[in-house]
């Protein structure tokens, strides 16, 4: 399998990363499924899988300790950007964030940063409005136990 940049680019704080260091599980055009470190070291967290559902506008990850135990799912409101030329992904984070815990508390997150990045221009009216369907999608998907998404199922951290 050819390995792709991937870029993920952060509106607050602002920044772009190279994570194509990330180990390629699986690529199709709706799906990269992914297994990757800290990019920095945490105490909470050491790694997980990903997958970014290309066509969804959904990263859903599963977060594991050190020990590899399993933590809990988080899920990021994204858009994908893909430059064939290039073979680059850019997967940006529209910054609501869900956290879903196995004994089933669902957290949602940044909802303040949404506001703060409309407030300052970073992402326009048309890219918080879809961030925002997509969420209602997939927090229906979970009221509605329907998640995580079948197509999660069998990976191993």
């Amino acid at each position: 399998m050819k390995k792709p940049t991937v870029l993920r680019r952060r509106y607050i704080p602002l920044e772009l990363v190279d994570i194509s260091d990330d180990e390629m599980l699986h690529r199709s055009d709706d799906l990269l499924v992914t297994r990757w470190s800290s990019i920095r070291p945490r105490m909470d967290i050491s790694g997980g899988i990903s997958f970014t559902f290309l066509n969804r506008g959904y990263k859903v990850g599963r977060f594991y300790d050190s020990n590899r135990n399993f933590l809990y799912w988080y899920c990021d409101i994204i858009e994908t950007e893909y430059d064939r030329r290039t073979d680059t992904y850019t997967i940006n984070d529209l910054l609501l964030d869900i956290k879903i815990y196995p004994d089933g508390r669902v957290v949602l997150l940044d909802a303040d940063e949404m506001a703060q990045a409309m407030e300052e221009g970073l992402v326009s009216c048309e890219q918080a409005s879809k961030a925002l369907k997509t969420l209602d999608d997939l927090l229906r998907m979970i009221y509605g136990g329907n998640f995580p998404p079948p197509e999660c199922a069998g990976w191993e951290f």
